[in-house]
């Protein structure tokens, strides 16, 4: 890759971001395309997210992505929202318009279902358990809710209060009343009777979460589960692990990685993520 004067630049905003494997993602659909433009992971504290928005309209930058801490609280700073991200109340993209105004998006959704594709009809009228109340919890419980007929979406989290107004927000789509809450210290009569269960919090990503899980007691995992983790660093959770050595079906967060990267990537460029040529990237031999 050579830069030029030319050189468009685009950003993921978050904190962590050192275990991100998006710039390999994005650079690699650059220089397989030859677009002029590199992709960069900086890491924005909470406190100067506001800074870092203004930065970006500051340097004209092609796009930016937004992951944890940041996909809700990004929300006040940009100028726009798409329908989805309204919904999901949740942005992890940002679209640079022409005039010069940033459109929120997100793209986690549709990026979390490709991978569930090939067990849709083992989902329609399962049970389904989703640890976490955050932003990548939203696009869950959106894509649940609008892709499958689940006979029960419980959200499990530390906070309930939190979980509670998760599943207030989405009152409006959970037309047949099937999203509950539990803490997670009341939960496992559910853990153990889902099909589905989504780890949609940071526990178990690499750095100082790395030897945690979302759920400890994995004598609640069994063979008739798939257990599909949003952390892609490491590729093998703890969650992962614990769930595999009971039987349940492993599904790890590289292909939503790659999913809502290629959305992104489309709004961006206007052209289609070389999928081939980002595997190669990430999997070097």
């Amino acid at each position: 890759m050579t830069l030029t004067a030319h050189t468009r630049l685009a950003l993921l905003l978050g904190d962590p971001v050192a275990h991100s494997r998006s710039p390999t993602i994005h650079n690699a659909a650059f220089d397989k395309l030859g677009i002029d433009a590199v992709y960069l992971a900086a890491r924005v504290r909470p406190d100067d997210l506001g800074d870092a928005v203004a930065g970006l309209r500051a340097l004209g930058v092609l796009g930016a992505n937004v992951t944890i801490p940041h996909k809700q609280t990004i929300v006040p700073y940009l100028d726009a929202l798409t329908p989805v991200a309204e919904a999901i109340g949740a942005v992890n993209t940002v679209v640079p318009q022409r005039d010069g105004s940033l459109l929120g998006t997100n793209t986690d959704a549709a990026g979390f279902f490709e991978p569930l594709q090939p067990y849709a009809e083992r989902l329609d009228g399962a049970e389904t358990v989703v640890f976490g109340a955050g932003g990548a919890a939203r696009a869950v419980v959106y894509a649940l809710l609008t892709e499958v007929r689940v006979a029960r979406l419980t959200l499990v989290a530390r906070s309930p209060v939190k979980a509670e107004a998760l599943a207030g927000d989405f009152a409006d789509r959970d037309t047949r009343s099937v999203v509950t809450v539990r803490a997670d210290d009341d939960a496992s009569r559910a853990v153990q009777s889902a099909t589905l269960l989504v780890n949609a919090t940071p526990l178990g990503m690499h750095g100082a979460h790395e030897a945690e899980t979302p759920w400890s007691n994995a004598d609640d995992f069994h063979a008739a589960q798939i257990a599909y983790d949003l952390v892609y660093a490491p590729a093998e959770t703890r969650f992962l692990r614990e769930a595999a050595a009971r039987g349940a079906t492993p599904l790890g967060g590289m292909a939503m990685l790659v999913g809502q990267a290629a959305e992104a990537f489309r709004l961006w460029t206007g052209q289609t993520m070389p999928h081939a040529a980002v595997l190669r990237a990430l999997t070097p031999t």
